[in-house]
């Protein structure tokens, strides 16, 4: 059963777009990944410090392997993510 992330990130003030530009580098990547079937980052127009992360992978199986990836990716630059994000993860049935 496919496996949808939404993942809400704050960016420390005024470093949103910055964030997001890194984001988008590595949704270029992930999406490669086998089973990722959406890795987007959307920019809030309210605030532009806050971003959501839309993940969508075939199983939980592939999101299983995509987290053996990420966990050798370089870190994120210092300075640019702020605490408080919030990871929500769904079983996909759409209909």
């Amino acid at each position: 059963m496919p496996v949808r992330l939404v993942v809400s990130i704050n960016a420390e003030p005024g470093k949103g777009s910055e964030l997001a530009a890194i984001y988008r580098g590595r949704c270029a990547d992930v999406t490669k990944e086998p089973g990722c079937l959406q890795f987007e980052v959307f920019q809030s127009v309210v605030n532009p410090d806050r971003l959501a992360l839309l993940e969508l992978w075939a199983d939980q199986a592939a999101l299983d392997v995509h987290a053996g990836v990420n966990a050798t990716r370089a870190p994120l630059p210092p300075g640019l993510r702020a605490p408080g994000s919030v990871r929500e993860d769904y079983e996909h049935n759409p209909v």
